[in-house]
């Protein structure tokens, strides 16, 4: 089996932009806890000043987070559907979808998208710019492979899809500690666990055979602590 190291990741990531070539976005897909952000961040940091021949550094890459897409809480409630947070219908996939749609369309001016706030648990609206000079877009998110419809729109946006692969002893115990800083119990965030993420963690499991590459367990536990 052939061996994947981070600087394959970036070299990889790298290549996916050629210089005069259109904007292509790179997706990130992974259960819960996987260590999607910490991958798309230190990705970031990698490329960031290390442009394709001909690319201004800097400002040539963006990070567009899918869980911007997360529905309010009011409209959870509305729907019912608030106890299980996280799951594919309660997000707003042809609205991420119309995004990436616009990101690779609309390059002459800045396109904005929402962020998800974790203190307060809710979505942002106007909180991530991607900047006219971003020809590669890193985004992220539990359902980029999913084969709803929503989510296939956003699939075909998506030039490819990594899959973080953690060790699951190691993602659920990251999981309950990220539920525990933001304010569970230790018995709730155990529950949580348990009962709702793990239901979506087996979901986006079974999109693994999809990716285009699959990112290993220890590669993404070299990358250190995954952020708030």
């Amino acid at each position: 089996m052939t061996t994947v190291d981070f600087s394959d990741l970036v070299e990889r990531a790298r290549s996916l932009v050629t210089s005069g070539g259109p904007r292509v976005v790179l997706g990130i897909t992974g259960s819960p806890g996987a260590g999607k952000s910490t991958l798309a961040e230190e990705l970031l940091a990698a490329v960031r000043d290390e442009p394709p021949s001909g690319l201004p550094a800097g400002e040539w890459v963006a990070h567009l987070p899918m869980d911007g897409y997360h529905l309010a809480d009011v409209e959870l409630d509305r729907l019912g559907r608030r106890g299980r947070k996280g799951a594919p219908d309660t997000f707003d996939a042809h609205g991420y979808a119309s995004l990436l749609e616009r990101v690779l369309r609309e390059t002459a001016d800045v396109v904005y998208a929402p962020a998800f706030e974790r203190t307060i648990e809710q979505p942002i609206a106007g909180s991530v710019p991607v900047l006219p000079a971003a020809r590669l877009v890193i985004t992220e998110g539990n359902y980029l492979l999913h084969d709803a419809a929503g989510w296939r729109r956003a699939r075909a946006a998506i030039r490819e899809v990594w899959y973080v692969d953690l060790d699951e002893d190691v993602r659920l115990d990251r999981l309950v500690a990220r539920h525990e800083r933001f304010g569970k119990a230790p018995e709730a965030a155990r529950a949580w666990v348990r009962e709702v993420d793990q239901v979506n963690a087996d979901l986006i499991a079974a999109t693994r055979g999809q990716a285009d590459l699959v990112v290993p367990s220890s590669l993404v536990e070299s990358l250190g602590t995954p952020p708030a």
